[in-house]
């Protein structure tokens, strides 16, 4: 039964969903999300459903409160979807024609406009885990989402960062990092009317690629037609690059930042903040993981093994390509 548990050693909650241990982990026998499996219609473009194993859901379980003062726990409210990318699973999202990834992106935007209506919604996040080394446990190409009832840890910390970040030098982090990245021009992948493509000096994984909006919009329902269409040529022409690095299905996580909603306290994030999408592929070689380890994982102190200036050179020479 999910619920949520309180940590107060970092002033946050932890899911906890017992029942996800039993969702299909990489079956042999059948696809899942194959068209006409389960509640799927028998063809798709792109679609939306609930996921079958939620952490978190709209009307939840009532759960057993804690009685001791110490611990606290509340119902796991939420939502978690799935998103299908293409009813084909053997296609890949440089596979698919640009109006289908347009409507990737509408998916998107369409979800995040319903779900920030719940006024006990605070925070939607659309991403995806590629490969199994990320913990992939269907191969067929999807997403997920999941609508939060607190804003999570990491974005709130960005969220503030960039907040005291405005105060003090009273311009966008995002804008200034875009024109810092552009003045060097080494780590720039690539570059269209609405994003820029670029492995930040910082990042923590060799190809950890960011795309930001250069217009410095917050969400996807501010994007005009033709920023949705270059955002969806820009994600093809990445997963194809990352996957001519070394030759390989490239694995990673993919991750969407923008506004949260119904949170007070950021309402005038448009100031500050930028739409953003954060990748973070594993591969320091062709067969070798960075891993998220000790360091990372227990003390929070990120270590980058590459040279991200050489990746970026090499991820810029497939992108081209």
């Amino acid at each position: 039964m999910p619920e949520l548990r309180w940590n107060p050693l970092i002033n946050t909650w932890t899911m906890v969903a017992t029942n996800r241990q039993n969702r299909p982990h990489l079956p042999t026998n059948y696809n899942p999300f194959a068209p006409g499996q389960g509640k799927l219609p028998a063809s798709y473009d792109v679609l939306a459903y609930e996921n079958d194993f939620p952490t978190l859901c709209l009307a939840p379980n009532e759960i057993k409160e804690e009685a001791s003062s110490f611990f606290k726990n509340k119902a796991a409210y939420g939502k978690c979807e799935v998103i299908l990318y293409t009813d084909n699973p053997a296609k890949e999202l440089y596979h698919l024609s640009d109006e289908h990834v347009l409507k990737l992106v509408e998916l998107w935007t369409e979800r995040y406009r319903e779900l920030s209506k719940n006024k006990r919604i605070k925070y939607i996040f659309e991403f995806e885990n590629r490969g199994e080394e990320v913990g992939v446990t269907i191969h067929h190409p999807h997403g997920q989402l999941y609508a939060y009832s607190w804003l999570p840890q990491k974005i709130e910390t960005e969220l503030t960062n960039c907040k005291n970040y405005f105060k003090q030098n009273g311009s966008n982090l995002f804008a200034d990092m875009n024109a810092a990245e552009k003045q060097y021009k080494k780590r720039i992948i690539a570059e269209n009317k609405s994003f820029l493509c670029y492995i930040p000096y910082f990042t923590d994984y060799p190809f950890g690629v960011f795309i930001v909006s250069k217009n410095l919009k917050q969400n996807f329902t501010e994007f005009t037609l033709a920023e949705k269409k270059d955002l969806a040529e820009m994600l093809k022409k990445l997963v194809a690059a990352f996957d001519k690095i070394y030759d390989r299905k490239f694995p990673y996580m993919m991750c969407i930042h923008q506004s949260p909603v119904n949170t007070p306290k950021f309402k005038d994030c448009a100031s500050y903040y930028s739409f953003h999408i954060e990748f973070y592929p594993p591969l320091r070689a062709k067969d070798k993981i960075k891993w998220y380890a000790g360091s990372e994982m227990g003390a929070g102190a990120a270590a980058n093994p590459l040279d991200v200036d050489v990746c970026a050179a090499l991820l810029k020479s497939k992108f081209l390509q």
